[in-house]
């Protein structure tokens, strides 16, 4: 009888703690995102390769060797220059302008891939928000405050295990399924 209460008692827990783990990941995603504290612009700029990211419907022709190369000018827009590697091999480009939101050192920015005439429309600026950045500047985490875009940069096309599991373990922290990442870096 003991054996049949103690067996009864770890798989009523076992269920309750199945179900209880999806609903704290609930509640961390419904929390407001927070991106770092503050970036260094000018140290920020340069090539970035994306290591992950989430599925979106704006790279889904993308099959890999996917990179970004930043670059500020002199009114202190960023220019954004995108590209990856199509499944046939050619390669595909995407140019576009960035400025920051707030303070010179916001982790906050806005990103238009329209054309200027159409700058003056809120609806073509996205937020690009850091949300996670190494002290050395070499590994990122972008998205915007609803989570449905995730992009994990690195300076390199390889990143260390350990960093990246940190990393993903930081994501989980802010509420992302990280499990839905696409690798992305062949």
């Amino acid at each position: 009888m003991r054996r049949i209460v103690r067996y009864l008692f770890t798989s009523l827990l076992g269920v309750g703690l199945s179900f209880a783990i999806p609903v704290v990941q609930a509640v961390s995603s419904s929390l407001p995102l927070q991106p770092v504290a503050s970036i260094d612009l000018p140290r920020f700029m340069g090539t970035w390769y994306e290591i992950a990211r989430t599925p979106n419907r704006f790279q889904k022709r993308c099959a890999g060797f996917t990179r970004t190369d930043f670059h500020l000018q002199v009114d202190g827009a960023v220019q954004v220059f995108n590209r990856c590697r199509l499944r046939d091999g050619q390669l595909h480009f995407a140019l576009a302008i960035g400025r920051q939101v707030g303070t010179p050192d916001s982790p906050r920015l806005k990103v238009r891939f329209a054309p200027g005439w159409m700058s003056f429309l809120p609806a073509v600026w996205g937020d690009y928000w850091i949300i996670d950045l190494d002290e050395q500047y070499q590994l990122v985490a972008i998205s915007e405050p609803t989570r449905k875009y995730l992009w994990i940069l690195s300076r390199t096309t390889l990143v260390e295990p350990q960093a990246y599991a940190a990393l993903l373990d930081r994501l989980k922290d802010k509420g992302f399924i990280v499990e839905q990442l696409l690798m992305t870096q062949q």
